[in-house]
């Protein structure tokens, strides 16, 4: 039987080649209070047969799917992990930067007295820093701003907070006089609430080989078309990048639109029903709840 797949705003979704099932595993395994809650298979699409995983890591909740070689994690979205002690880090850092690639290594530094931030064996980027503080979210989703968008961290962060109810802006650390090439005031690390789910921001002005790209979205459940309509019309500013309920904003950073009824359209069982939704959303850029319950119901076929 599949556990409910939670409906909030804001979850990361995680595009892989092939592992979108062994990652989903191997995550759940490393952190505790976490579990895979549904596995689903659509076929025929332009990738192929993907897999898509719906899983739980420490209370966030995750996407991922198996859709073809076409992104590459990188480190401009990476996860802060919460550590109550400092052998917690150890422990997590020595799974996670098993086969990974460390970008900061497990050492002392200003801000935390153990902390490390590493690419693991998949890709995907875990900054793991002890917290002598109370700690209420266990694992927080990192916007790094560089390249073109270095410096507009906290522009960004206004702008997603005007989107999203219950949002707010926390506090805000920034980079001093000679600190370059990091400007004067821009934001060292910030951290902020979108929709209840906490998120962070930083600025980085040195020289990176990477940027946003739709390795890692930003998953947004809508209850109906007006919700859909709503953050399309806020969020969408690349029409190019518009597909299947993808979108990227001003900044670069991507994200889904999809509706909460598209989870139990996509799990159902009936084979044929999934084949019907498949391909009517391959053919949507922002997606339409009418037609895509047509096609559930039957209304719309697939061609032969």
């Amino acid at each position: 039987m599949q556990n409910p797949i939670p409906y909030a705003k804001n979850n990361p979704a995680l595009w892989f080649d092939k592992e979108a099932k062994e990652a989903a595993r191997f995550y759940t395994s490393v952190f505790p209070s976490s579990k895979i809650n549904s596995v689903t298979t659509m076929y025929d699409t332009p990738s192929g047969d993907c897999d898509v995983v719906w899983f739980e890591l420490a209370g966030q909740s995750f996407m991922s799917i198996s859709a073809g070689p076409l992104f590459k994690f990188t480190p401009a979205v990476s996860f802060l992990v919460a550590c109550s002690t400092k052998e917690e880090v150890d422990s997590l850092w020595k799974k996670l930067n098993d086969g990974g690639q460390a970008l900061m290594p497990l050492d002392q530094y200003p801000f935390s007295e153990r902390y490390g931030w590493t690419q693991d064996k998949y890709g995907v980027s875990w900054q793991i820093m002890y917290f002598n503080q109370e700690i209420k979210q266990k694992i927080t989703p990192v916007l790094m701003f560089v390249g073109d968008v270095a410096g507009k961290a906290e522009e960004a962060m206004r702008f997603y907070t005007s989107i999203f109810k219950d949002s707010r802006i926390g506090d805000i650390m920034r980079y001093s006089k000679g600190q370059e090439p990091d400007r004067e005031g821009t934001v060292a690390h910030a951290s902020f609430t979108l929709a209840g789910q906490q998120l962070a921001a930083m600025d980085s002005a040195q020289q990176h080989h990477f940027t946003f790209n739709e390795a890692i979205s930003l998953l947004v459940y809508c209850k109906d078309q007006q919700e859909i309509d709503y953050y399309w019309e806020k969020l969408s500013a690349v029409p190019e990048a518009e597909q299947c309920g993808w979108l990227k904003d001003k900044f670069g950073l991507s994200w889904q639109i999809v509706p909460e009824s598209m989870d139990k359209m996509m799990t159902d069982k009936d084979s044929a029903r999934m084949a019907r939704v498949t391909h009517a959303f391959l053919k949507m850029k922002k997606f339409d709840l009418a037609e895509l319950e047509r096609a559930y119901r039957g209304e719309v076929g697939v061609p032969s």
